[in-house]
């Protein structure tokens, strides 16, 4: 089989790019696209025409690979990991979603946030009066960073006192504690 000549060659791999793209070509923990291009620019950097690249990454066409070649010759070991698909363009990235997730670690103040604890609207309120906040952020991009952190709402909300509240009285604030707290959770 005749091909064409390749327009944009695979650059010399460092030592360091290398040894990462055989650990992920061989990790059985990765996701499969991220093992797929690691074993195509692996294929490539032995010397294997991309055609025959493809195969070796499961897929059908070189131009698949020689896409990712340039990717690869232009932002390094970036171009394993999946790009931004269809639909608007990301508008916060990870400084302004780790804003986010430090707004949400810190406790909130009962006088300034108006809470005990964070809700969406709630978390959302504070990050968007913050001096250093995000004027425009919605509860979807926040519950979509915490779920990328790790984060999950728990219906019981087990981590605030229960039947206890603090209410403004004319003496200073006061804390109430409702009797009833137990027979109304069972």
């Amino acid at each position: 089989m005749v091909s064409r000549r390749q327009k944009d060659p695979l650059r010399p791999l460092t030592a360091d790019e290398r040894a990462e793209l055989e650990r992920v070509s061989r990790a059985g923990s990765d996701r499969a696209d991220r093992v797929a291009r690691a074993k195509a620019l692996l294929a490539v950097a032995d010397g294997a025409w991309y055609t025959d690249a493809a195969q070796a990454a499961g897929w059908r066409l070189g131009d698949t690979v020689a896409d990712m070649v340039a990717r690869f010759n232009a932002v390094g070991l970036v171009a394993l990991d999946r790009q931004h698909g269809s639909g608007p363009a990301i508008r916060y990235g990870a400084v302004e979603r780790e804003r986010i997730l430090d707004e949400f670690r810190r406790p909130p103040d009962r006088e300034r946030d108006g809470t005990a604890t964070w809700s969406l609207s709630t978390l959302q309120r504070a990050v968007r009066k913050a001096p250093d906040g995000l004027p425009q952020v919605s509860t979807g991009t926040i519950l979509h960073t915490l779920w990328d952190a790790g984060y999950s709402w728990q219906e019981s909300r087990t981590w605030c006192k229960t039947g206890t509240v603090v209410r403004k009285r004319k003496a200073g604030p006061v804390e109430v504690t409702d009797p009833d707290t137990t027979p109304k959770k069972t």
